[in-house]
């Protein structure tokens, strides 16, 4: 069975979370280290998709709070880009993700996750936000 893959874009990390086989709960994979490279990010995204069979990327778009465009919002358009060129065969969702990494830094607060584990989980964790609110949408 097909999967889809949750991606919250940074310029230093990338999250990315996937879901079960059936596509019904997010589970965080991992944090991509890119440091501004999006070649890293792209070489680990093939190979994921190689291995689970995915079918959607689900990409957050970061908007300012008022939902215009914000500067991250236009970079993470120029990776979209990359990403269609790369998997042409692929569905490329762009969700809201206002607020995510707000959420994933309570989680993270609640679970008392110390600061130094905090920066390798964070993106992971706004990742599998990203995926939960397109699976709520698209289950509605």
């Amino acid at each position: 069975m097909s999967r889809i893959l949750g991606i919250d874009y940074g310029k230093v990390r990338t999250g990315i979370a996937i879901t079960d086989e059936l596509g019904i709960t997010a589970q965080g994979m991992e944090t991509i280290n890119s440091n501004g490279n999006d070649k890293i990010i792209l070489k680990r995204l093939a190979e994921i998709v190689e291995q689970y069979n995915i079918e959607t990327f689900v990409i957050g778009n970061p908007l300012n709070m008022d939902g215009s465009e914000s500067e991250r919002s236009i970079i993470t358009k120029d990776f979209i880009h990359k990403l269609k060129s790369r998997f042409n065969k692929i569905n490329i969702v762009s969700v809201d993700e206002r607020l995510t990494t707000v959420e994933a830094h309570k989680t993270m607060n609640y679970l008392n996750i110390n600061n130094k584990r905090k920066k390798q989980v964070v993106d992971t964790i706004a990742a599998v936000y990203i995926l939960e609110s397109y699976l709520n949408k698209k289950n509605t």
